[in-house]
């Protein structure tokens, strides 16, 4: 790593904080992952096209990320810098039925907002542990609901750190996926079109949905959530109990015996356990049913 390229990004930053050699399983839900070489911690739209600008000048490979939630680095870490966009880059706006809030807020906290303004239509995220960038970018949904049914448009920088603002049918939104998987673009705010409720009703149905998640979901261990997509026709879960796979362990990954769509850092497991964990209930999944099951999580860094 360039000292001139640190030097830089200390020298550059307004109020972002740089860390050397970070580990990554300080900031993934697994709790696993090696050290980045930079991490980012940013604050303000100004640091990231600074980023963006000094990464392409030095030659630095960049990675964007949120709250970690749904990433698997790998235990050698990750070379180049990390973005981390997240804490301090959460600004909420509300203006009648439309909530535009920066990409670093948590998806509850935008659940939240909306129904401490009577708005509904977000109830479906206000369990789901990831960043409102990390949401759009994916399209994360649960009970029913999906970020592209309630998005009005994103504003985002591309790889030259110019700022565009897209709409809704731009994201080209699919299961679990949209363009900005696809592109190297930087989601900077999102702007939600709601519609008016009855703000107790909206309280009673987040309640009513994060029982149901605490009930069937592993949330007293590390995870990242589903791990895989749901194949057309089937559900994970149950491929998975009918290979006999709930509550199997690999070191110290383990198949949760709560859901078996999840895996869990039961024992201190490394990035390996559970990357091994996942191949291997791909490969008995597949000599079962003849399905190819498809990762939801997504796994990064040097192999």
């Amino acid at each position: 790593m360039s000292k001139q390229y640190i030097l830089a990004l200390r020298s550059g930053l307004m109020n972002s904080e740089v860390c050397l050699n970070e580990p990554m399983s300080k900031h993934t839900s697994f709790k696993t992952g090696g050290p980045c070489d930079v991490m980012v911690k940013v604050y303000c739209i100004e640091d990231i096209k600074l980023i963006i600008m000094l990464a392409k000048q030095y030659e630095q490979p960049l990675l964007i990320m949120g709250n970690g939630t749904n990433l698997i680095v790998r235990d050698k870490g990750i070379k180049g810098t990390v973005i981390k966009i997240y804490q301090g880059f959460d600004h909420v706006l509300v203006s009648d039925n439309k909530i535009t809030i920066k990409s670093g807020a948590l998806l509850s906290k935008l659940a939240k907002g909306a129904m401490n303004n009577g708005l509904t239509g977000l109830e479906f995220a206000s369990g789901i542990p990831g960043t409102v960038g990390g949401g759009v970018s994916m399209n994360a949904g649960a009970y029913g609901g999906e970020i592209s049914d309630v998005l009005l448009s994103s504003t985002y920088l591309d790889e030259q750190g110019n700022s565009h603002v897209i709409s809704n049918e731009k994201h080209e939104f699919d299961y679990r996926k949209s363009i900005f998987t696809r592109k190297k673009w930087i989601i900077i705010e999102s702007t939600f079109v709601l519609r008016k409720g009855n703000k107790a009703d909206i309280n009673e149905k987040m309640n009513e949905l994060n029982k149901r998640r605490k009930d069937k979901q592993p949330l007293h261990l590390p995870s990242a959530g589903s791990v895989f997509k749901r194949p057309l026709g089937y559900f994970v879960g149950q491929m998975i109990d009918q290979c006999n796979l709930k509550g199997y362990k690999l070191n110290g990954a383990q198949v949760s015996t709560l859901h078996s769509g999840f895996i869990v850092n039961l024992d201190n497991a490394s990035s390996k356990d559970i990357i091994d964990l996942i191949n291997y209930i791909k490969e008995t999944v597949y000599k079962k049913f003849q399905v190819e099951l498809e990762t939801e999580v997504k796994i990064i860094g040097e192999k």
